[in-house]
């Protein structure tokens, strides 16, 4: 049964292979556990339709610059993201004018500000009145950000003095 000096028999049919589970694939134990990746992965499948439309435009990499969908940053989840520009995309629908949301948004905008990520945020609405313009216009901030020193967020601190 386990084959000649410790060896193990070749997987029957259906099986599959054996050493698949050493190799990876499909996250790690630990990311699995981590509440933000799954809730991540949920928001990728149900995403609004501008969020849609935008992505249709945004995936593959447009220019050679690479996007992300509803990437966890911290305690934050970005609905679009941009590594190489460190820039959040934020699509707002009505939901984002109405209780205390305006209040959130704009202390979210400032945290990630002070993290050093620009942060655009895009009304729904003018995505689904023109998804090329909008993605177009995001992707040309991205090729061009800012430095660092002109990103959202307040100016430094001085240091020392009285």
């Amino acid at each position: 049964m386990g084959g000649v000096s410790g060896l193990q028999d070749p997987p029957r049919d259906g099986e599959g292979d054996r050493g698949a589970k050493h190799r990876g694939g499909g996250g790690t134990s630990r990311s699995l556990r981590r509440p933000e990746v799954y809730d991540a992965r949920k928001a990728r499948r149900e995403m609004s339709l501008p969020e849609v439309l935008l992505w249709q435009r945004l995936k593959g990499s447009p220019l050679g610059i690479s996007f992300r969908k509803q990437h966890p940053i911290g305690a934050y989840r970005a609905d679009f993201y941009c590594a190489s520009a460190k820039l959040v995309i934020e699509v707002d629908g009505i939901s984002h004018d109405m209780g205390n949301r305006p209040g959130r948004d704009a202390l979210r905008t400032e945290r990630l500000g002070n993290e050093g990520y620009s942060v655009i945020r895009i009304l729904a609405s003018d995505v689904l009145r023109d998804p090329d313009a909008a993605a177009d216009s995001l992707i040309a901030f991205a090729s061009n950000p800012p430095p660092p020193s002109l990103r959202d967020g307040p100016p430094p601190r001085e240091r020392g003095g009285s």
